[in-house]
């Protein structure tokens, strides 16, 4: 059984995965409770499923971008359940697995570039750009800390077709819509996917908003992930592990 941590965000969330089922999944808003919350919500889990910390065999960690505050409780723990029991750890960058979610709820509509974006605080957003190559999606460049005024000009400058999923508030995705020039309200659904086009006067694109449901980083996915990576015998070094900031 592998336990599956996210702390990147004021988003957290546990998961416990045995290869062939989630057996537990919580997800909650945490405003600055990361340390004092997440031990004992992974203790409620293997309460949860009738197990004990002895009954782990593997630990799934997320990397960032994110939090520093956050980044660091999350790997904390991880580290010290793994040396603690002598298990593999493996550390998987923070915006993959909800890479890999948009994947799942629709590939019939797979996008050239899924953005993938978490909150950075003081109104930026960590953003990760995922380009399509030989049907998967690969980060492109580095992680970037930009203003969503700025990512909304850098979507609509993209040629082909593009989806933006995350953690996008309210104020977020008024200003990509409007940027775009589509209100939100008029968009269309393609699968689970809003959909807005742009002007007549601007390069035909099609520009997707993934769903707010659809925008949870789950860590569901995160120990999938990090349970393939396990199997394939592709684990890290605790001592050597670190998280991804962005400054």
């Amino acid at each position: 059984m592998l336990l599956a941590l996210d702390t990147s965000s004021r988003w957290m969330g546990v998961a416990l995965y045995d290869g062939a089922q989630v057996l537990f999944e919580t997800v909650w808003h945490s405003p600055n409770y990361h340390t004092s919350q997440l031990a004992p919500v992974v203790s409620q889990a293997l309460e949860h499923v009738g197990a004990l910390v002895s009954d782990l065999q593997a630990v799934g960690v997320a990397l960032g971008p994110g939090g520093f505050t956050g980044l660091r409780v999350g790997l904390a723990l991880a580290k010290g359940i793994v040396l603690a029991g002598h298990l593999p750890l493996i550390g998987i960058p923070s915006l993959e697995g909800l890479v890999a979610a948009q994947v799942a709820i629709d590939n019939s509509h797979n996008p050239e570039c899924i953005v993938a974006v978490l909150q950075a605080g003081r109104e930026r957003l960590a953003v990760g750009w995922y380009h399509l190559q030989n049907n998967r999606y690969v980060l492109k460049g580095d992680y970037e800390i930009l203003l969503m005024s700025a990512l909304a000009e850098r979507v609509i400058q993209y040629s082909q077709s593009i989806l933006v999923c995350g953690e996008l508030n309210d104020h977020d995705r008024r200003i990509l819509a409007e940027r775009i020039k589509s209100p939100l309200i008029a968009s269309t659904t393609v699968g689970s996917k809003n959909v807005v086009s742009t002007a007549d006067d601007l390069p035909r694109r099609d520009v997707l908003i993934s769903s707010p449901a659809h925008s949870l980083r789950r860590p569901a996915y995160l120990a999938e992930l990090a349970w393939k990576r396990w199997q394939s015998r592709d684990m890290d070094d605790p001592a050597t592990l670190v998280p991804i900031y962005l400054h």
